[in-house]
């Protein structure tokens, strides 16, 4: 699961950038196929494929209102 730790570890850092911090703790090496990162009002998941398929959470929350983020510029 490279690819996941990796994207999840390219989130971290890009937020940690920005001054933001996740309240996840995630054990290095974790082999689980699902990273969840908690950032309070957003939580990011990162998944391995077959686990994305077999928890499916896009379908938990298809009939949820969708809100549009704007992102900020960065200076």
């Amino acid at each position: 699961m490279r690819q996941t730790d990796a994207i999840a570890q390219a989130i971290r850092d890009g937020l940690e950038k920005l001054g933001i911090k996740s309240l996840s703790k995630v054990a290095r090496g974790d082999e689980s196929g699902w990273v969840a990162l908690d950032y309070v009002s957003v939580i990011a998941h990162v998944f391995y494929k077959p686990m994305r398929e077999f928890y499916s959470l896009e379908s938990l929350w298809s009939d949820a209102k969708k809100v549009r983020v704007v992102s900020a510029k960065r200076k």
